[in-house]
């Protein structure tokens, strides 16, 4: 088992991607802590874990809201002694041309994937330090952390952010043998790419198979979705690599859209 004993704490994981991973990760040995605003929907999680043999818990967790963040990453320490791979995933989206675009809306996707991504980040790298054990923090960003689309102002500005946090923990976290990446995937069938088919279509006024065809497949190599087992297995990759040989790195994940 390549995460034996491993604690992971995985934010938005009660479902899509998030569920994907920490369901291999429980898999690989790791004990996983499902962090995530539904809290019912984290329980039901855990609980599936549990019953095909894992270890898990379920913590209620606005990553927006830094007292919630860290009592989640605290009763986490409190279970299972430290935090060894923080999994940064938690997000939202909202399609909208940028001078339609109210600063509630860019207040609320920003504080979502780059105020949730620093409060976890400090909580869980205190836990590594304290440990001496050192971890891996792993923040899901996307293409969109390299390439820009209409529509996504707030989401490509924030996924861009994402790799300069990344590299700063890579910086700072070495001498504590912590590491710190991201992973980039392009367009996965997730409830969140599903509700963003019907409005793209209505704002660039094409149909939901053209918005799929031409607009977020049409830079892949063989007009195939990225798959949550695709993401998944990069991000077991990452927290099992064992040294800061790889940090302060984003793995783009695609089929062939954006290439380096």
């Amino acid at each position: 088992m390549l995460l034996k004993d491993k604690v992971a704490l995985i934010t938005g994981a009660a479902s899509g991607i998030g569920k994907e991973i920490a369901i291999e990760y429980a898999k690989q040995g790791a004990k996983i802590v499902i962090a995530d605003m539904a809290l019912e929907a984290a329980q039901a999680t855990a609980k599936e874990i549990e019953q095909s043999g894992g270890i898990a818990m379920a913590v209620a967790m606005n990553v927006t809201d830094e007292a919630q963040v860290d009592k989640g990453v605290a009763d986490a320490v409190a279970a299972y002694g430290t935090v060894d791979i923080l999994i940064s995933n938690a997000g939202i989206q909202i399609i909208s041309p940028i001078v339609d675009l109210s600063l509630d809306n860019w207040k609320k996707m920003t504080a979502i994937h780059l105020d949730g991504a620093f409060l976890t980040t400090r909580a869980c790298m205190r836990a590594m330090i304290a440990s001496g054990k050192g971890g891996s923090v792993i923040y899901m960003g996307s293409v969109h952390s390299h390439e820009a689309s209409p529509l996504k102002a707030p989401y490509v500005a924030a996924k861009h952010g994402l790799i300069g946090l990344a590299k700063v923990v890579a910086k700072e976290g070495a001498k504590h043998n912590i590491r710190s990446n991201v992973i980039c995937p392009g367009f996965v069938r997730t409830p969140l790419v599903d509700k963003q088919i019907p409005e793209q279509a209505k704002e660039l006024g094409i149909t939901e198979a053209e918005v799929i065809k031409n607009v977020m497949l049409k830079e892949t190599v063989d007009g195939e979705f990225t798959t949550v087992q695709d993401v998944a297995q990069t991000a077991l990759f990452l927290a099992a690599f064992g040294t800061n040989a790889l940090t302060g790195q984003s793995v783009t994940v695609s089929h062939g859209w954006h290439m380096q």
